[in-house]
């Protein structure tokens, strides 16, 4: 018996309800991006660490540099309720998209995180945006 079959695997019906709920609350940097690419977003995507330059410097086109310590109810009204927002931080290493995920659920808003982050973007091998506006999601189209 190996230390992978010691204990034994869950029930299907354990391992639905336990995958639905993850994927209720994150999503990935691929899809994320097909997302970008066939403009099919329907979310706004947050990149929720780091300085202003860091943020200039590289980030996933499409999204707003909006630190997580500036989450507020105020901030967050400039959009629907019903709005998701998606989360992300430097990559598996950081908790800031976790940290502004549950300031957004806190605040009663619909919130994914984007696992992998800037590192896990960068692993898949996409292209990012720099400068101090979001940029487009066209830089994912010439990746």
């Amino acid at each position: 018996m190996s230390f992978v079959t010691e204990t034994p695997a869950a029930s299907p019906e354990i391992a639905i309800a336990h995958f639905a709920k993850r994927l209720s609350v994150e999503t990935d940097c691929a899809d994320v991006a097909h997302a970008l690419k066939s403009g099919e977003q329907d979310f706004v995507l947050l990149h929720v660490v780091g300085s202003d330059a860091a943020y200039a410097r590289r980030h996933v086109p499409g999204a707003i540099h909006l630190p997580h310590r500036q989450i507020t109810a105020e901030r967050m009204a400039e959009w629907p309720e019903d709005t998701l927002f998606v989360t992300y931080c430097a990559g598996p290493h950081c908790n800031g998209a976790d940290q502004a995920a549950l300031k957004l659920a806190r605040l009663g808003r619909p919130v994914k995180i984007m696992i992998g982050g800037i590192t896990g973007w960068e692993d898949e091998d996409l292209a990012f945006a720099s400068g101090a506006a979001p940029g487009e999601a066209q830089a994912l189209l010439a990746a």
